[in-house]
């Protein structure tokens, strides 16, 4: 079967990398099997066999499952279509795929501007760790394209945007970040986890790479772990040979093996992620108990109008500040019986996690004050972040107006 980006993206959730091999085709299995071979029987001496081995092309013959494996680049091939990429590399986790595509592209004596609030793994591998291997990093307000422009220097080699940014849902613009980048000859890595390839495409609005956590909408389902990094073939390449291959995340066969599963109705779970979402969305913003409602769809968000022009849809996740802040959010979380206390995101299950401000920012060093207090503009006291499931709508208002009242 040959792969045509004409089709559509519930098309190419489904068929695209389920390709079988002269195995599988005598076999007639339409699943995509799980190869749990740690090690592969090389080629014949030759040309194939020091490309299994150096890894110099982009597709090498597989020799060990830590530097590709079938079932794993089934998923690559599949993840590549659904965001229009050469080329992509599947990691352990969300955190793995960060740490490599950081890795391969700064060296030491680099400097990257990177956005100030996003995942808070990623904020401390930037803020705590980076430079201990001699790399600066400048946490900014990446919605803020003066900030991020006054923050550039000659030794600039990167811009990394989170959008929609976890946990606040502060939006970036891509396109004018992508312009940023390219006159300062850096590259720009989004991290679109929030969004996906359903509602925005990093790489068509002009980034270098996209950045997915696989673990939470793609996969769907809350039971694996999983990262892609995906760009261009030859940065894709460097990225497996040079970090995927000395850092070791690598992503096991058998999740790799869920998470297709779960991209095959990736497109249909968002549309009631979405759907549900918008519809809580404009519950709590009319709710006596609720202060503030931040998501994008709102003609409230700040950002409404670049979330119309830049995404297809405003995403399965919310927050939203109680009166009362963490004694009412203790109260709510205790109440509330389908609606789970969790952390993560992109689960059939409805979650919610509190984010107190003054532990969750105040308490952290790397950000100066004056970027707390933009933060906390956003966040108030405290947010609760709600990752919307796929549950009735109506049965989901129930539950919080059971909870709130």
């Amino acid at each position: 079967m040959t792969m045509t980006m004409n089709w559509m993206l519930e098309t190419v959730s489904v068929h695209a990398g389920e390709e079988p091999d002269q195995r599988e085709l005598e076999a007639r299995g339409l699943g995509v099997p799980v190869h749990m071979a740690a090690s592969f029987e090389l080629p014949e001496f030759g040309p194939e066999l020091f490309d299994a081995l150096l890894l110099e092309s982009p597709n090498p013959p597989h020799a060990y499952s830590r530097w590709s494996n079938p079932t794993l680049r089934a998923l690559e091939e599949k993840i590549s279509a659904l965001e229009g990429a050469e080329g992509a590399v599947v990691t352990a986790s969300g955190m793995a795929a960060i740490s490599a595509a950081l890795l391969t592209f700064l060296q030491s004596g680099d400097h990257l501007v990177a956005s100030e609030v996003c995942y808070v793994g990623t904020m401390e591998l930037m803020g705590q760790y980076l430079s201990r291997f001699g790399i600066e990093a400048t946490l900014v307000d990446t919605a803020d394209l003066e900030q991020v422009k006054a923050a550039l220097k000659p030794e600039t080699r990167m811009i990394y945007a989170e959008t929609p940014a976890n946990p606040v849902l502060r939006l970036a613009d891509i396109e004018a970040l992508a312009g940023a980048a390219r006159q300062a000859g850096a590259l720009l890595v989004v991290d679109s986890t929030w969004a996906g390839p359903y509602i925005q495409r990093p790489l068509a609005l002009g980034a270098d790479y996209v950045i997915h956590s696989m673990t939470k909408f793609l996969n769907g389902h809350g039971d694996a772990l999983g990262g892609a990094v995906l760009g261009p073939r030859e940065g894709i390449r460097r990225i497996r040979k040079e970090m995927l291959v000395h850092l070791g995340g690598a992503l096991s066969p058998f999740n790799a093996w869920l998470i297709m599963r779960g991209i095959s109705t990736y497109p249909l779970r968002m549309e009631r992620h979405c759907r549900n979402a918008a519809a809580l969305a404009r519950y709590l913003e009319g709710h006596p108990k609720i202060d503030r409602v931040i998501y994008p769809g709102l003609a409230s968000h700040p950002q409404h109008a670049l979330a119309k022009r830049q995404m297809a849809g405003f995403g399965g996740m919310l927050t939203f500040q109680l009166k009362g802040g963490m004694q009412a959010a203790i109260k709510m979380a205790a109440r509330l019986k389908l609606i789970k206390y969790a952390t993560s995101l992109g689960h059939p299950q409805t979650l919610v996690f509190y984010y107190p401000t003054d532990l969750y920012i105040d308490a952290v060093e790397y950000i100066n004050p004056q970027q707390k207090k933009g933060i906390r503009e956003w966040m108030g006291e405290g947010i609760a972040r709600l990752s919307v499931g796929l549950e009735n709508i109506e049965d989901l208002v129930a539950d919080l107006e059971r909870a709130l009242d």
